[in-house]
């Protein structure tokens, strides 16, 4: 993985779920494969589908799907990063080789997961979201999404180091798409900068997501890739240090390009 004063980290999404709009399935591998050769310096690999109203997915099942995936793609000398909510999953996922822990809950969900986390000592990404893949629509109410997200995000950093988690192990994710509307993730965007101010990584996950289909004009999601992308783009601008992303190849391009015009093209 590139240092994060050097350039962007761009994460692969590979969703082994049954439920997954990605489709990888038992391509999984392959497409992992894939991903390394495109550039990505981090395959996060998922068994659970939680975008806004998926069903969970039991934790036995959930391992069953990812471990040997997670196993294979630590093999390809790229960083893997484990998408689950479940400790169990995390421990199972870490034994087989992956580095990072990406808890959309952001270790609310299993009591166990932050000792957990503190206890391998991995990097973790801590997301905002509130309530369920089920209820999470319901709970976006909010007087000032940015000030509040970053409150609670802050909160829960707070927590997972009253837990035993290292800060420097810790990245930051708003939750774009996760108890926000369209126009709620808009204005998160926009107001992406004040998140600096946590003095972590942030990582940005808007890839396909309805919104860039609300105002891109595109009801397909394997058809937003040119809005991923500039919303990717405006997100480094301001602030964003991890980009997690279905278009690899597509997104590591448009990151050179904009480094180059920027003044600090990749080494």
């Amino acid at each position: 993985m590139r240092s994060e004063s050097a350039t962007p980290s761009v994460m692969a999404i590979l969703n082994v779920s049954a439920d997954s709009f990605s489709g990888d399935g038992g391509a999984g591998i392959e497409r992992a494969r894939a991903f390394v050769a495109q550039g990505a310096d981090i395959v996060d690999v998922g068994g659970e589908s939680t975008r806004p109203g998926a069903t969970p997915v039991d934790p036995v099942e959930e391992q069953r799907l990812v471990v040997p995936v997670v196993a294979a793609v630590a093999g390809m000398g790229v960083a893997v990063s484990i998408d689950t909510r479940n400790a169990g999953t995390m421990e199972a996922a870490l034994d087989a080789g992956a580095s990072i822990v990406n808890d959309v809950s952001g270790l609310t969900h299993d009591p166990a997961a932050a000792r957990l986390v503190a206890r391998r000592g991995c990097r973790v990404v801590i997301m905002h979201s509130r309530g369920t893949p089920e209820t999470m629509a319901g709970l976006a109410d909010y007087t000032d999404v940015v000030a509040e997200v970053k409150a609670e995000l802050a909160a829960r950093v707070a927590a997972a180091e009253r837990a035993g988690v290292q800060r420097d192990r810790i990245v930051v994710d708003p939750g774009i798409g996760f108890a926000k509307n369209a126009e709620q993730n808009l204005v998160l965007l926009r107001g992406l900068a004040e998140f600096r101010s946590l003095g972590l990584p942030i990582l940005v996950g808007v890839s396909r997501k309805s919104f860039i289909g609300r105002y891109g004009g595109e009801a397909d999601p394997a058809r937003r890739g040119p809005g991923s992308i500039a919303a990717a783009i405006f997100a480094l601008e301001r602030g964003a240090t991890w980009l997690r992303v279905h278009d690899v190849a597509e997104t590591v391009q448009a990151i050179r390009i904009w480094q180059t015009l920027s003044g600090s093209p990749i080494q």
